[in-house]
Order: structure tokens, then C-alpha cells, then sequence
């Protein structure tokens, strides 16, 4: 079943729409603020993120914007009850994928979010056997990772770790998983183990780890990989 996560204010118009949405098989989360929204984006994995621009708390253009920085990769759709041509250069610049004004039937609006989960869909480059993010691409049954065309070199451990996470992609995943189900280890373990092959990974995968893109830390809770 497709998630999407709803970052809308106006009451009306989200029930609606999210009546619409689940008839037709989806599962919806409704965000009614800017830093609800935000955050439910960067905790949880959604197929499709629809954001309204005016919202309390915080607009939609930085939710936007910083959504991308921080390596949420969802399809983003920008909704308005403005039609001005800026607002949809603006949106677009700063990552959206496509732009709708709330004033358009709901019959295009639906039509155009599974447009844009197709599109999603067909793009998204993980199987069985192989995962593609950016310029990485990891086999996974040879065990051998590329970056830019160079392989890399990964020690057992650290591959195991990209594996796990390329499994639950889009999940955030504690600490305490990660140590029972990589190295065996008990969850309760005090260990910087994980913060250090983490960080070990970046350095690897990331083109400037100080600014990851898709393997991300999400504070409190743990890590996931965005794509």
C-alpha cells in the first residue's frame, strides 16, 4: 500500500482529499503544520509528500527546500491557492516535483498524484540483486560497491551495514537494530560501534560526507538511508 504523508492547515480541503486518497487504496497521514510535517517527512519513508505552501509554523518552500538537503528524496508535490507563475519556478527550483493549485478539480488532482507515483515508481533503481543511489551503485550478490564508476573497498562488517540499510530503505532504523541484527550484538549494548561505521560508510559512499545526501542521522531516534 502507498504512503502518503499530507502537510495541509485547511480542515475542509484535507479531509476531502484524503477521503478521496484512501478510497482509492492509499494510506494517508495528515500533518495540519509546517514542523509536524517536516518532521514527520524526515522520520518516517512516504511514496509521495504533498505540501501545501501556506501553512502555520513554517512555509512549504523551506519545508521543501530543506527536505531536500537532508536527503528525503519522495516524490514532493507543492499544493496552492495562488496561481502565480513564481511561486511554481520557485517550488520546482528548490526540489518539488510537480505544482497544483487547490483550486483544481479533484479529479486532476488525483490524476496527477498517480502520475507522479508511477513516474516514482518506475524510477526507483533497488532489486534483488543491485541498488543504484546518485553515483553509487552496490551489487549485491557480488558484495561489490562503485562510486562513480571505482569500486570501493568496504570491509565485511561495513557491507553488511549498507546492505541492512538498503533493505529497510526509507526506514529509520535505531541504533539498537542495527546492532542486533549486523553484529549480533545486544541491544542494550553501550557501544559507539555504530556511530563509527556509520560515519566510516559516508566517507565512503557520500560525495561530502560532512553533507550526506543518503545516508542520514535522524536525531534521537537513529539512521536511514534516503533513497
Amino acid at each position: 500500500m502507498k504512503r502518503i504523508l499530507l502537510v495541509e492547515d485547511e480542515t475542509a480541503f484535507a479531509v476531502g482529499t484524503i477521503d478521496r486518497l484512501e478510497s482509492e487504496g492509499y494510506q494517508v497521514e495528515w500533518a495540519k503544520t509546517g514542523p509536524a510535517g517536516y518532521d514527520a517527512a524526515r522520520a518516517q519513508s512516504f511514496d509521495l509528500i504533498v505540501l501545501d505552501i501556506m501553512l502555520p509554523g513554517r512555509n512549504g518552500f523551506d519545508i521543501c527546500r530543506d527536505l531536500r538537503r537532508d536527503g528525503v528524496n519522495a516524490p514532493l508535490m507543492m499544493l496552492t491557492a495562488r496561481g502565480e507563475v513564481v511561486d511554481r519556478v520557485v517550488g520546482l527550483k528548490l526540489g518539488a516535483d510537480d505544482y497544483v493549485q487547490k483550486n483544481c478539480e479533484p479529479m486532476e488532482l488525483m490524476a496527477r498524484i498517480e502520475a507522479l507515483l508511477r513516474r516514482s515508481g518506475a524510477a526507483l533503481a533497488v532489486s534483488p540483486e543491485h541498488a543504484e543511489f546518485g553515483a553509487v551503485r552496490v551489487d549485491l550478490r557480488k558484495h561489490e560497491v562503485t562510486r562513480e564508476g571505482k569500486l570501493l573497498t568496504l570491509s565485511p562488517v561495513e557491507f553488511r551495514l549498507l546492505e541492512y540499510l538498503i533493505a529497510r530503505r526509507g526506514v529509520v532504523i535505531s541504533r539498537e537494530e542495527l546492532l542486533e541484527n549486523v553484529w549480533g550484538l545486544q541491544g542494550d549494548t553501550l557501544s559507539r560501534t555504530v556511530d563509527v561505521h556509520i560515519a566510516g560508510l559516508r566517507k565512503k559512499i557520500e560525495a561530502d560526507p560532512r553533507y550526506p545526501r543518503y545516508l542520514l542521522t535522524v536525531k534521537g531516534a537513529g539512521y536511514k538511508l534516503a533513497i
